[in-house]
């Protein structure tokens, strides 16, 4: 059961998401939905950053230009885009480089790349450009200024790239089933925004860019455009390796090309960073299929629609090509759970709401099959959740309650986080490894707490430790000062400041922290990666190890010379290969 502190009511944005639900009665509870083995399960859905700025780049009409497109034979060179976005001017600005394979390394340690890139505020003039071709190409070595939003670097796919070019500049269409193994031309290897390397903070990119103001919308942006300057540079080479006969990539073949992406660990302390950012995530996704299952009327055509959807995401995880053997036997599953459900759904009198369905869900079905139905659903009333859009934003702060009487704290931690004082510590499996940055590669890593040195270098990730650490001195104070408030206790353990504030604005929260012990020798950091990769809008999960995954963004999207219309808008979720 959901429960919400007496004294903490929901703020006006967090009551008005909950109009017209009943939190214990219409949302999943938080033991089931902060889960790590559930997060891992996520699924990009309607409003996952990637597709929140393409139909808001439709809606506004967006105008992107090529001012200057100064590639030489062999793709090397730079570009410029102006793109107007309402009463906003932005600037893309790409730089292609010569890049030897043995170069070629997509860890952030690389040094070099094949395209580096930034998306700037307002024009760029000829001397700031300057500035930009010496800087950009050195990535965080360089300091950047504060008009530049997002900094990026790519590099080519070697199976891909070269035989798309070769294929076009033999005047012909590269190979669909190609795509389907490999489903884009380049692959990013490092998204920067908010702040680093001296570029806009995120509260000035959320104050003054409203066309970026929400999470992650810049970022996305960049890749976006990344996605469509390297079809642009692979036609170019085409045409200068033979030009009597080179074509361009066909539209269909183009809109299902992406942008790919592997994520490794440095993503996963995010979101224990950021804890009421992701619980406000989760929420408008609970909310979103709440309202659904609530309030979404079960009609013949609605029925049609779910299982002609239900047949889509079949035939995608059909295309969806991976080597890891358990996400192999996942994706077959969710194949054989679909196909069951469909013939489920067809024709089943018994089905008048969709109350029945999620009852049925958890009866029959898998965690990933659970998650792709639900996103499903909410695609099926965009009436019901789209106003929900411009809601995944939140102003983070951990408010700390001196005044609080200390028993009342220990009431708290006893309701909202007793999965984490169920957890034995005591036991070497339970503390087996530990969380650091490694100063060599610049990457958060993992070690083994009893063979490796480093456990004094840890990051403050292991919340559920910390919890049932400041519990068990919570107890011991009160034995001796029975009458305690908070700030008695912060008096004499002023080192539990930062757990005690995280534990009182958390528990008042719907959703509160990832229930996960993140020292567990069974622990699967992956699980992390997909939560917040979901919410980016990823297709394709394609885990490499327990510690990264490779994944596609922007397959099946509308392209630049499409946003002026809305008849690609909203078809890409779970985006097919083209026929032929």
């Amino acid at each position: 059961m959901i429960r919400m502190n007496s004294q903490a009511a929901p703020g006006p944005a967090t009551a008005e998401l909950l109009d017209g639900l009943d939190i214990n009665a219409d949302l999943r509870p938080a033991a089931e939905v902060m889960d790590l083995n559930r997060l891992g399960s996520l699924q990009p859905f309607r409003h996952s950053f990637m597709r929140i700025l393409v139909r808001q780049m439709v809606r506004d009409q967006w105008q992107v230009r090529c001012n200057q497109f100064e590639l030489d034979d062999r793709g090397y060179g730079f570009a410029v885009y102006t793109i107007e976005a309402k009463a906003e001017i932005y600037s893309f600005v790409v730089f292609a480089a010569f890049l030897q394979d043995e170069n070629r390394n997509d860890r952030v340690i690389a040094e070099q790349w094949d395209l580096t890139m930034a998306l700037l505020r307002g024009p760029v003039k000829d001397n700031q450009l300057q500035r930009l071709r010496e800087a950009v190409p050195l990535q965080e070595a360089a300091r950047m200024t504060k008009d530049m939003l997002v900094l990026s670097r790519a590099n080519r796919s070697k199976r891909m790239f070269d035989y798309v070019v070769d294929s076009l500049a033999s005047g012909v269409q590269p190979e669909i089933n190609r795509f389907k193994e490999v489903g884009y031309l380049c692959r990013t290897t490092a998204v920067y925004g908010s702040g680093k390397f001296g570029m806009a903070d995120w509260g000035a990119v959320q104050h003054q860019c409203q066309s970026f103001a929400g999470p992650f919308a810049a970022e996305m942006f960049c890749c976006f455009m990344l996605r469509h300057f390297s079809v642009e540079q692979a036609q170019h080479i085409a045409r200068c390796k033979a030009p009597t006969t080179a074509v361009n990539l066909d539209s269909d073949i183009r809109r299902y090309v992406g942008i790919g992406n592997a994520t490794g660990l440095g993503m996963a302390p995010f979101l224990i960073k950021h804890p009421q950012l992701i619980a406000r995530w989760l929420l408008v996704r609970e909310v979103a299929i709440a309202r659904v299952v609530k309030m979404g009327e079960v009609t013949p055509d609605r029925l049609l629609e779910l299982q002609a959807m239900m047949k889509k995401v079949i035939q995608h995880t059909r295309e969806t090509t991976v080597e890891d053997a358990k996400q192999a036997e996942r994706n077959s599953q969710v194949i054989v759970d679909l196909e069951n459900l469909t013939e489920l759904l067809r024709g089943n009198p018994a089905l008048e709401d969709w109350q029945w369905l999620k009852k049925r869900l958890p009866e029959q079905y898998c965690q990933d099959t659970i998650e792709i139905v639900y996103s499903l659903l909410i695609e099926l009333y965009p009436d019901l959740v789209d106003f929900m859009e411009n809601d995944l934003g939140v102003e983070e702060n951990l408010q700390l309650r001196p005044e609080i009487a200390l028993d009342e704290l220990k009431q708290t931690i006893e309701t909202d986080y007793n999965w984490s004082l169920a957890i034995d510590f005591n036991q070497p499996e339970r503390q087996h490894v530990f969380w650091y940055r490694s100063e060599e590669k610049m990457e958060p890593r993992l070690g083994e707490r009893y063979r490796e040195a480093g456990a004094d270098k840890e990051l403050p990730v292991q919340i559920a430790m910390a919890v049932k650490a400041c519990y068990e001195r919570v107890c011991s104070h009160l034995i001796r000062y029975p009458n305690s408030d908070v700030i008695h206790f912060l008096l004499e353990h002023s080192d539990q400041t930062s757990i005690v504030k995280r534990i009182q604005t958390m528990s008042q929260l719907v959703y509160g922290d990832i229930q996960a012990n993140l020292a567990d020798q069974q622990m699967q950091p992956i699980h992390l990666l997909r939560a917040k990769l979901s919410f980016f809008g990823v297709s394709k999960f394609d885990p490499k190890s327990r510690l990264w995954v490779r994944n596609t963004m922007f397959q099946g999207a509308p392209l630049l010379n499409e946003l002026d219309s809305d008849r690609h808008l909203d078809e890409w979720y779970f985006p097919l290969a083209p026929e032929g």
